[in-house]
C-alpha cells in the first residue's frame, strides 16, 4: 500500500496578509488585496493599468538588511514563506541529504534584471552588483530556501508560467515516493509588479482596466470580467510521508493525495477552448488519489477573470465531472489576492488545505452578475464542509499550454 503524503507546515505572504493566519482570516472576511499603485513610475511610463495586488507586508520588514540587499524581491517572498512553513512544521530534525526543495517562479528576478539593465544603459557598468546573476536567476528563490534549511537532497525549480508552483507540489510526490527523501518544501513565488510586465500584459489585453475601481477588478465568472489583476508574494508547504510525520509527532493539516501535469500544445498564450489538456490533468490528480470525479467535493479554480480563460476552464471541468459539476462548490480566490503568476498555485493549494482542515470553504468576491455560460455553484460566502472525508482539487494553467492540478484529502488520522 502506498504511503500517504501529508502536509505538516504552511507559510505565505500575500496581498491580503503577511502570514498564513492573517491571509486566511482576510480571505474568509471577503477582503480585497488590490489597490492603486502609488509609484512615480506609473505616471512616468503612462501605464494603462495602475493597480495591482501588492504584498500586504513588505518582505524587507521581515528579513535582515543583508538578506534584502542580496535577494531579488521574488526570493525575499520565497524565504519569508518558507521560514514560516518550516517553523510551522516544527523545524524537522532531518539529515540534510534527505531534505529537498521544489520551489517555482513564473518569471524570476525581473526587478534585478531590469534595474541592472537600466544602470548599464546609463553607463554604470562598474556599478552592477556582483550578486546580479544569482539574484535574477529563476532558481534563486529555491536556492535561498535550500541554503536556509540546509537542504542537500536536491533543489529544483519548475518554470511553467502560472502552473509553476502547482507543478512543483505535484513533483514533490515523486520525490517523497522515491524513498530517498523524507521532507520536501514545495511552493512558489513572484514579484513582477514592475512597469515592464504590467505594460506587456496590458498590451496583450490580459489585464483588467478598472483603474477607477481596483478592489472589484478581479471578477471570476462575472459577465463583465475584463482581465486578471497582477499580484505578488510567495507560499510554501512542508510535505512528508505520514509515518515520518507521526514518528516525530508533527501536526497534520491534510493529505496530498494526487497530482496531474499535462500540456495543450495548442497556443502560446490562449488555453485550448475545449479544455482537453486541463481535463486530463484533473483526471490524473483524481485517479492518483484513488478516487472518482464524483468524490470531489470542492474545486479551487484557476479562475483568472479573463473572458476566454474562465470559460475554457469551465469546459474542462464539464468534461471531467459532467452533470455532477453542478453539485461541486467552486471558489475563485484570485478575486481577493490577484494573480500571483508562478506563486499562485501554492497559495491556492494552501487555501484548499485550510478549507479541508477547518471544514470551511472560502468565498469568491466580486461576483455581481454571473455569466450564464458558466453555470457553476460559486461560493460567495464562507460555506461549511459537511462532516466526513473530503477530497478537493486546485487547478493552475499557464501560458505555453501548461496544466497542473493537485488533489488534497481531509486528514482523518
Amino acid at each position: 500500500m502506498t504511503s500517504k503524503i501529508v502536509v505538516t507546515g504552511l507559510g505565505a505572504t500575500t496581498p491580503i496578509g503577511g502570514d498564513v493566519a492573517s491571509t486566511w482570516a482576510a480571505l474568509l472576511a471577503g477582503e480585497s488585496g488590490i489597490s492603486t499603485l502609488e509609484f512615480e513610475w506609473v505616471a512616468r511610463h503612462q501605464l494603462p493599468v495602475t493597480f495591482a495586488g501588492q504584498a500586504k507586508v513588505p518582505a524587507k520588514d521581515t528579513l535582515s538588511h543583508k538578506e534584502s540587499k542580496r535577494l531579488d524581491p521574488s526570493s525575499q517572498f520565497a524565504l519569508v514563506a518558507a521560514r514560516e512553513a518550516w517553523a510551522d512544521a516544527g523545524a524537522p530534525d532531518v539529515a540534510p541529504e534527505r531534505i529537498a526543495v521544489e520551489f517555482s517562479t513564473g518569471i524570476g528576478g525581473v526587478w534585478t534584471l531590469l534595474d541592472a539593465y537600466d544602470s548599464l544603459n546609463q553607463g554604470e557598468a562598474r556599478h552592477i552588483s556582483p550578486m546580479t546573476v544569482p539574484m535574477l536567476m529563476p532558481n534563486g528563490p529555491a536556492a535561498a530556501i535550500g541554503m536556509d534549511i540546509s537542504a542537500r537532497g536536491g533543489i529544483r525549480t519548475t518554470v511553467s508560467a502560472c502552473a509553476s508552483s502547482t507543478e512543483a507540489i505535484a513533483n514533490a510526490i515523486t520525490r517523497l515516493r522515491s524513498g530517498d527523501i523524507d521532507v520536501v518544501v514545495a511552493g512558489g513565488c513572484e514579484a513582477a509588479i514592475h512597469p515592464l510586465p504590467i505594460a506587456a500584459f496590458a498590451s496583450m489585453h490580459a489585464l483588467s482596466r478598472r483603474n477607477d475601481d481596483p478592489t472589484t477588478a478581479s471578477r471570476p465568472y462575472d459577465i463583465n470580467r475584463d482581465g486578471f489583476v497582477m499580484g505578488e508574494g510567495g507560499a510554501a508547504i512542508v510535505l512528508e510521508l505520514e509515518e515520518h510525520a507521526l514518528a516525530r509527532g508533527a501536526k497534520i493539516y491534510a493529505e496530498l493525495a494526487g497530482g496531474g501535469v499535462t500540456s495543450d500544445a495548442y497556443h502560446i498564450t490562449a488555453p485550448d477552448p475545449e479544455g482537453s489538456g486541463a481535463a486530463r490533468a484533473m483526471l490524473q490528480a483524481i485517479e492518483m488519489a484513488g478516487a472518482k470525479p464524483t468524490d470531489v467535493m470542492h474545486i479551487n479554480a484557476h479562475a483568472t477573470s479573463t473572458a476566454v480563460g474562465d470559460i475554457a476552464e469551465y469546459n474542462a471541468m464539464k468534461k471531467v465531472f459532467g452533470d455532477h459539476l453542478a453539485n461541486i462548490p467552486v471558489t475563485g480566490t484570485k478575486s481577493a489576492t490577484g494573480h500571483l503568476l508562478g506563486g499562485t498555485g501554492a497559495i491556492e493549494a494552501i487555501f484548499v488545505i485550510l478549507a479541508l482542515h477547518h471544514r470551511v470553504l472560502p468565498p469568491t468576491i466580486n461576483l455581481f452578475d454571473q455569466d450564464p455560460a458558466i453555470p457553476l455553484d460559486v461560493v460567495t460566502k464562507p460555506r461549511p464542509i459537511p462532516a466526513g472525508p473530503a477530497l478537493a482539487i486546485s487547478n493552475s494553467f499557464g501560458f505555453g499550454g501548461h496544466n497542473a492540478v493537485v488533489a488534497f484529502r481531509s486528514y482523518e488520522g
